[in-house]
């Protein structure tokens, strides 16, 4: 018996490898000392030898069961760019700008067009960003993953000068809130979802996501929001609190950047709620504080500023494309209040 015959493909890994490595390649700045096939990727301390004081702000997350709707649509592309972007405003919300990305990718049994696949959607997501796909993992684990399921992660490492570290400590009762819209559920809320959706139609276009699939609507990639930061800091702004709308919604993510006896009033009718997210809520039957924990609700990240620079944050989002919404306003207390 050999490794292949226990469950293990070398050649298939290999194959894999050779199939991303130009996608890879095309992220390479010239900070990057040596990439994919080395035992660690190098990358330049000189990529922020501007900085007066420069902070590391490193970020792990995954795609969740995210990657089992990719699996029954045979769409993997997405995934890539759902680890990025997450882990991106991740960083974001301390006010960093990403550096290198690392990818973890595991199934039961490789199938190298699938790996490929997922790597060339992140290392285009990166490549967009400016930043670097420095390396990865790609793990066979017959036993462990069932065959034809797959699990991602990734880690981005970015970096903030100490004095631009935005940690919230400056917000105050009045300061407004301002949400821009996600591009569906994001990488949270999945179990959820394909539990109250079981049953229906993937495949079928449905007149009341506008004309979209149900596989359409979900695997819309995550976004991400590193633009709407910086046309506020273009715009001469002081942003003082950023939250990234991830799995505990807008009820749980919001509190994790306030300062201690400050809180957040939500006006619920500021901001449309998207179709896939009316349609989940009235089918999982749950009241509207569970749906603004287990989803993002349409709103994917927070702005937070004060009152008298509220005019001027919006025309500067907008002049970027961006469609921001006045969602609420910060009030002594704790938590987060629905109205």
């Amino acid at each position: 018996m050999d490794y292949k015959d226990a469950g293990v493909d070398i050649k298939a890994g290999n194959r894999a490898v050779e199939l991303m490595s130009s996608a890879v390649g095309r992220t390479y700045t010239p900070h990057v000392l040596a990439g994919v096939g080395a035992f660690g990727g190098l990358f330049s301390a000189r990529a922020f030898a501007d900085l007066s004081d420069p902070v590391l702000v490193a970020s792990t997350d995954g795609v969740g069961t995210k990657t089992k709707l990719a699996v029954a649509a045979g769409r993997f592309g997405g995934l890539g760019a759902d680890i990025v972007h997450h882990c991106t405003n991740d960083l974001l919300v301390q006010g960093a700008r990403p550096l290198f990305f690392l990818d973890y990718i595991a199934m039961g049994k490789l199938i190298p067009e699938q790996v490929a696949e997922v790597v060339t959607g992140a290392a285009e997501a990166c490549q967009k960003l400016g930043v670097a796909l420095l390396g990865g993992e790609t793990a066979e684990m017959p036993g462990v993953y069932l065959e034809g399921e797959l699990d991602l992660v990734g880690t981005l490492i970015g970096v903030v000068d100490r004095e631009s570290i935005v940690d919230g400590h400056a917000l105050e009762a009045g300061d407004v809130l301002i949400g821009l819209p996600s591009s569906g559920l994001h990488t949270n809320g999945f179990s959820l979802a394909r539990k109250v959706l079981e049953g229906l139609d993937f495949d079928e276009a449905r007149a009341d996501l506008n004309g979209l699939t149900l596989f359409e609507a979900l695997l819309e990639p995550h976004r991400e929001y590193l633009g709407a930061y910086q046309a506020l800091q273009n715009a001469g702004l002081e942003v003082r609190g950023m939250a990234h709308i991830t799995g505990g919604g807008l009820i749980e993510n919001l509190p994790r950047v306030f300062p201690a006896g400050l809180g957040a009033r939500l006006e619920r009718s500021s901001w449309p709620v998207p179709p896939l997210f009316q349609l989940v809520v009235q089918r999982a039957g749950v009241d509207a504080t569970e749906a603004h924990r287990a989803l993002n609700m349409g709103i994917g990240f927070v702005f937070m500023l004060p009152a008298s620079q509220l005019e001027r944050a919006i025309k500067a989002l907008e002049g970027v494309g961006e469609t921001p919404y006045k969602i609420g306003v910060m009030r002594a207390g704790e938590g987060v209040v629905l109205e």
